[in-house]
């Protein structure tokens, strides 16, 4: 299976969409720890349909008009890190959480608090699988992949940042 990709400007700059040919594996911004970065071997392919639903989506999302992505995802981790995943889907825009909570959610132990950060972290698709949501527990900002201004930007688009109302 052929892995392609396209950018897409954004508020965060020019978005890296990745896709496995039928769902999106990755979203990433410039700089992002751990981020995508474009192969010899992926191939562009900035008209297929993955890829421009998501930058529709994205576009709707920045716009303040889309409040949960509806796209087909395909991440690649393992299955603590997946479990993780899925369960920052069930944080609500305009909701926080912190990485206790999200463990409790996940049904990890609350020892495994490192792990869950790990797992976020290295979520492959920043924005659309909304890791910005994940805060320390005294509401603090804490450690994003593409950098704490970006999360601080995501937070505020919607109204959820800590200590404002």
């Amino acid at each position: 299976m052929s892995t392609l990709y396209t950018t897409h400007p954004g508020p965060l700059g020019e978005l890296l969409l990745v896709s496995d040919g039928a769902a999106l594996v990755s979203v990433s911004v410039p700089g992002q720890r751990g981020g995508a970065t474009v192969q010899p071997d992926w191939e562009r392919a900035d008209a297929h349909p993955v890829l421009e639903e998501a930058g529709r989506q994205l576009d709707a999302y920045f716009a303040g008009t889309l409040k949960e992505f509806t796209l087909q995802l395909a991440p690649r981790g393992t299955e603590f890190r997946r479990r993780i995943w899925d369960a920052l889907d069930a944080v609500p825009y305009g909701a926080t959480t912190s990485y206790g909570e999200l463990a409790a959610r996940a049904g990890a132990s609350r020892a495994a608090v490192r792990a869950v950060g790990g797992a976020v972290g290295a979520n492959p698709l920043l924005i659309v699988r909304a890791c910005h949501r994940v805060i320390g527990a005294d509401g603090s900002l804490t450690g994003y992949a593409g950098g704490l201004d970006r999360k601080r930007h995501l937070l505020a688009l919607e109204g959820a940042l800590p200590g404002e109302s």
